[in-house]
């Protein structure tokens, strides 16, 4: 009976090189390239051909945009995810949707295992590992890249003296990941920290100097998620590819950070996500026009937890499926339209309202009409200060005792 190996296949260097390992190394007859669509630019056939080349029986193409825009991302866009305040978990939340799709058909094939390119100091590695054993228990997983450590160099010469055509060049090896919500660089020359990023590793974006005027955009949002632009209803999946388009001129969404890793290393990390800088900048302000005080507090803190859950793998949890129960009771309210200024390095929240809005004119002007009820601020501080006053008596008193 021959052995079968269902791999996650980006196209890239590292999967590519991995297909020839799993028939060179590791003894499988036949390798399957799971190829999942999660809206990444890429070339169909070039990255067939690449996989033929390097020795898959099949390549599957799996199209989950719609699957992954619906499910993670607008999830992530409740939740306000941004891992350490700044990444929108870009690559985090597209590996649960892959890894599910190629457990899937591992499964229909009876594979002996699912295969994944994550080196053994990469967070992707626990993404796919922990998503594949909550959706296909008891398989088999093989890294290798894991079991056998290649350098960027070493693997370029592999896949060029097996004629597998590779994008990745010694001027340029840039390891690139992306989706429909944004893109992520690293290695090369960006792995010292002290070097500014070449405007050659941005695709999304342009440098924030050579941004046109700026111009405002109105995002629609009903139950906590954007469903149109300027008016125009779109699906997620549209809505964010045009934002990407208009806001990325600007430099908006181009992070640089040190990022503090699951296997507790740092890391450099070069991001591109117009879309996503602008709709959760946009969301939290309907958010906090809408919400109360509360609300907002618990939720912020539950974010953070959401985006650590998400960050290490854990999607297929039962905290985060009860926090993301919590998070859409809290976005029943959530609707109304957001005005943002796309300026240089900026979406600028310019303007918000809401049937559901809590802000009272009447309540917080200064003008003639409004409302408050002064007269009984003075009780509310009273109330307010009598710990403080006991506090501050016991203190007086043993100081003068």
């Amino acid at each position: 009976m021959s052995r079968i190996a269902a791999l996650a296949y980006s196209g890239g260097l590292d999967t590519s090189c991995a297909i020839a390992w799993l028939k060179e190394d590791y003894g499988f007859d036949e390798v399957i390239a799971v190829l999942v669509d999660v809206g990444q630019e890429f070339d169909l056939d070039a990255s067939l051909a690449r996989g033929r080349a390097a020795g898959a029986d099949d390549v599957v193409l799996l199209d989950r945009k719609d699957a992954f825009a619906n499910e993670q991302v607008a999830k992530a866009l409740k939740a306000n995810a941004l891992y350490e305040g700044r990444y929108p978990l870009v690559s985090a939340l597209s590996r649960p949707v892959v890894a599910e799709a190629v457990a899937s058909l591992a499964a229909e094939v009876g594979a002996d295992a699912v295969v994944h390119g994550c080196t053994g100091k990469g967070n992707d590695q626990l993404r796919f590992e922990l998503a594949f054993k909550a959706t296909y228990p008891g398989v088999r997983v093989i890294a290798p890249l894991r079991d056998t450590i290649w350098t960027r160099g070493a693997e370029i010469a592999y896949a060029l003296e097996r004629g597998i055509p590779v994008t990745q060049t010694a001027s340029s090896p840039y390891s690139i990941d992306e989706n429909l919500f944004g893109r992520s660089i690293e290695a090369g020359i960006l792995e010292d920290p002290w070097v500014a990023p070449p405007e050659d590793v941005y695709a999304l974006t342009s440098s924030p100097d050579a941004a046109p005027p700026p111009v405002e955009v109105v995002v629609g949002f009903e139950a906590g998620l954007p469903v149109s632009l300027d008016g125009e209803e779109l699906s997620l999946v549209e809505l964010v590819a045009v934002l990407n388009r208009a806001a990325g001129p600007y430099g908006i969404g181009r992070i640089d950070m040190i990022e503090n890793r699951v296997v507790g290393i740092k890391s450099r990390e070069i991001y591109e996500a117009p879309a996503a800088i602008a709709l959760i900048e946009a969301h939290r302000a309907l958010e906090d026009l809408v919400l109360t005080k509360d609300e907002l507090r618990c939720k912020r803190s539950l974010e953070t937890r959401w985006t650590e859950l998400v960050y290490e793998g854990l999607w297929f949890s039962p905290l985060r499926e009860a926090i993301d129960a919590f998070v859409d009771v809290t976005q029943a309210r959530v609707t109304g339209e957001v005005r943002l200024e796309l300026r240089p390095s900026a979406a600028v929240v310019v303007g918000r309202r809401s049937e559901h809005a809590l802000y009272a004119e009447t309540l917080a002007s200064y003008g003639e009409g409004e409302t408050f009820p002064h007269q009984a601020a003075e009780g509310f501080i009273t109330l307010q200060a009598l710990e403080t006053d006991l506090l501050a008596a016991l203190a007086l008193g043993k100081a003068t005792a």
